[in-house]
């Protein structure tokens, strides 16, 4: 709007000038008409009175107001040479009309120009647009490579700039569903690897006690636990998949209150007690008098994953779990005693289905990943720092409002 907005101003200020100037020649030109019409009249009656004193005052009045009949003397005009139909009576008139021609004139010459001025002005938003459909078009034809030059501040340029940016995301967009893409493809590749290995040991084993009769009850059992630990083991993968969809798909909605950390750790031992007892263990911790503004199941879910991977990796070894809070932010630290990652591994701990080296053969790499996800979902961050044969640290921080 703003061309549109300073053409109209411009067009308005010209109008305003030349209307100025057209009516002060014109003023100009009626005055001296008026004042030398004047002039002639005056001396009409100066001399009809000084040589026909019979004439009255009023009947000179009553002619000059237009009240009587008059004979029409044209011939005797055109005697002396003034021709009414295209002459002044006046000669001393002659200048003053060119006040009027000029004033004339001058509109006309406005009026073209404004016309011109006009034309060109849409000829050039005829051609701006013709150029924000060509690039719109490119856009529908999936051309996303488009370079605005213009800077300036009219209404065209801005929605140039704004067709711009809506490339720039666009292509973002495909780019990112290109990505999406891989990911899923790679997933689903890593899916079906982690769910094949127990599928097939489930089925050896399934064959096995069917086709042979006579085998020995020990190895029945030890055939039926090694399928209820598979079984487990697909149950732990598909439902942490399912988390890891919901979460992607923000299907989760978070159910934030103030929950003790302490509560929270609490219960995160609980769920994995059984498993510290069996490698050996020991945890601690320190978290009183810390509150924090968060969703205690997912919480729960995640820090619980972190403690799981620690105690896998630390065998024998000692956990310790503390929390502790400032005006910034509110951190959590899970620091264990045990084997510790490689350099080569850390910068992918926590991507989907990784597996470190020093990884049991159990890990299917999908826990630390659904950690991180539910921690950053909340407004979280957690980062990890290790040492090869010296041990890991786990830190969560939850920035306060």
């Amino acid at each position: 709007m703003k061309n549109a907005q300073k053409f109209v101003c411009a067009g308005l200020a010209i109008t305003i000038v030349f209307c100025v100037i057209s009516a002060v020649f014109t003023f100009i030109g009626l005055e001296n008409i008026r004042k030398t019409s004047n002039d002639t009249i005056n001396q009409l009656v100066n001399i009809l009175l000084e040589k026909y004193p019979d004439v009255s005052e009023k009947e000179v009045a009553e002619i000059l107001n237009n009240k009587t009949e008059y004979t029409d003397n044209s011939e005797f005009l055109n005697k002396y040479g003034i021709h009414p139909e295209k002459d002044w009576v006046s000669y001393n008139n002659q200048g003053s009309y060119k006040y009027v021609i000029l004033s004339v004139s001058v509109c006309i010459a406005f009026g073209l120009a404004f016309a011109v001025l006009f034309l060109g002005y849409l000829k050039i938003q005829k051609k701006q647009t013709m150029d924000i459909a060509k690039r719109i078009e490119r856009i529908n034809l999936g051309d996303y490579s488009l370079q605005i030059d213009r800077n300036s501040e009219d209404e065209l340029s801005l929605l140039d700039n704004q067709i711009y940016r809506t490339a720039v995301k666009f292509r973002e967009q495909a780019e990112n569903s290109n990505k999406d893409k891989e990911n899923l493809q790679k997933s689903l590749s890593d899916i079906s690897h982690q769910l094949k290995t127990p599928l097939t040991s489930i089925i050896v084993m399934v064959d096995n006690i069917l086709d042979d009769d006579d085998m020995p009850l020990e190895i029945r059992r030890e055939f039926l636990n090694d399928i209820k630990h598979n079984t487990n083991t697909i149950s732990f993968l598909v439902q942490s998949l399912l988390k890891l969809s919901k979460l992607d798909a923000e299907a989760v909605k978070f159910r934030y209150e103030q929950v003790e950390v302490k509560s929270i750790v609490d219960e995160c031992i609980k769920n994995t007690a059984v498993m510290a007892e069996i490698l050996g263990v020991r945890l601690e911790t320190d978290c009183n008098d810390i509150i924090l503004n968060c969703d205690r199941k997912w919480l729960c879910e995640a820090v619980t994953n972190i403690i799981k991977n620690c105690i896998e990796h630390s065998q024998n070894g000692n956990i310790k779990i503390t929390a502790n809070q400032n005006k910034l932010y509110t951190k959590i630290s899970i620091k264990d005693n045990g084997n510790g990652i490689t350099k080569e591994d850390l910068p992918h701990i926590f991507e989907r289905f990784y597996k470190g080296k020093n990884s049991s053969d159990d890990s299917v790499g999908i826990g630390l990943s659904l950690a991180k996800t539910i921690i950053e979902k909340q407004g979280g961050y957690i980062s990890v720092s290790s040492e090869l044969n010296k041990g890991s640290e786990f830190v969560i921080k939850f920035f306060n409002n």
